[in-house]
């Protein structure tokens, strides 16, 4: 974790290769922080970007007493997915759900800053957050009839947690437990989280059978075709961020939006769609991408997407920018500064 005051210190590998003087691909081969003695990385064990302290190694490798870090818990410590989660008690897969949290995002670090960061939170967040939900089990069970007993943004967290718990639990467990409809609302949730963590499995082992994916996480059969479908268009989703995350950083750039990170919607089918919103000093409310229509503007700032519909939306203060369905981000940024450009229909699909 970075404790807190330590961020200024924070160190990346490709930092830690400049106070070096190495290539990163260099430091990569020859593995200098792997010595005896070197300072432990401040991420966690299972973090997928190491993380030091300027600090300590700057002292290491002047052969100098090393400084300790603080050892005791602070409100502003930052931790990643895996201490948020160990602090909760629960799987990180879990936390990828909690974390879209409106506290949670609102108050997520990027570390270091920008896209290709590491998301953080405040110890004081994910202790907020723990206090707040419900303990295991409330709800007492749904009576016949009635609709789902808990707020529809704790569905998903609490259906993770009991699928933490046995990964072949059953659409009437969590019904019965979670005071939630069977169906749809415990089977969609069951598949979309088994999707995800598919998904998630076979990211880190590229090569790997959906199928077989969902063998090894231990679903049982009856429950593979739903979670696979779910995995599918998960993956998707994935594969669409990257572009549609580097374009909302070049519209915040630009000074026209805030920086955040794309929450990308899955709509009927496989389309996806995602929205920025702009700066309030702007012409439209949001541009919109839809993966079958590419980029348009959006007159509403709450919901900007809309109603998912096969049409797409023509009107009044609408229109799509760019040229084909991923256009680069300056033919989008010139579109949104020149009224004159853009149409009031999307383009042919080539």
């Amino acid at each position: 974790m970075i404790r807190a005051g330590r961020l200024p210190y924070v160190q990346t590998m490709s930092d830690l290769a400049d106070a070096l003087g190495k290539k990163l691909t260099t430091l990569r081969n020859q593995k200098p922080y792997a010595a005896e003695g070197h300072p432990a990385p401040i991420s966690s064990p299972d973090a997928r970007n190491q993380l030091w302290d300027a600090e300590q190694t700057k002292a290491f490798y002047a052969g100098e007493p090393i400084p300790e870090l603080p050892q005791v818990d602070d409100d502003e410590d930052l931790l990643d997915r895996h201490e948020a989660a160990q602090a909760l008690g629960i799987e990180p897969v879990t936390w990828n759900t909690y974390k879209k949290d409106p506290a949670l995002v609102a108050g997520m670090v990027l570390v270091p800053a920008g896209p290709k960061g590491t998301e953080h939170w405040p110890r004081r967040l994910v202790t907020a957050y723990k206090d707040s939900r419900p303990g295991r089990g409330a709800g007492g069970g749904r009576r016949e009839g009635s609709g789902d007993m808990i707020p529809r943004d704790q569905i998903l967290p609490r259906i993770a947690e009991l699928l933490d718990a046995d990964p072949a639990v059953t659409v009437e467990t969590v019904s019965d437990t979670l005071g939630i409809t069977k169906f749809p609302t415990a089977q969609n949730g069951l598949a979309t989280l088994r999707g995800r963590r598919i998904a998630d499995l076979v990211e880190q082992q590229p090569g790997l059978d959906l199928k077989d994916a969902a063998l090894q996480l231990g679903y049982p059969a009856i429950t593979h075709r739903a979670a696979v479908t779910h995995a599918e268009r998960e993956l998707h989703a994935r594969g669409a961020q990257p572009y549609l995350q580097h374009t909302a950083d070049a519209l915040a750039a630009a000074g026209i939006a805030q920086q955040a990170q794309v929450e990308i919607r899955q709509l009927d089918g496989d389309a996806l769609a995602t929205a920025v919103i702009l700066n309030p000093d702007q012409p439209a409310a949001a541009v919109v991408w839809d993966s079958r229509f590419g980029w348009r503007t959006s007159t509403s700032r709450r919901h900007p997407i809309g109603k998912d519909t096969d049409t797409p939306p023509e009107g009044e203060g609408i229109r799509y920018l760019g040229s084909g369905l991923q256009p680069n981000p300056d033919e989008l940024l010139a579109a949104l500064h020149d009224g004159r450009m853009g149409t009031k229909r999307p383009h042919p699909k080539p």
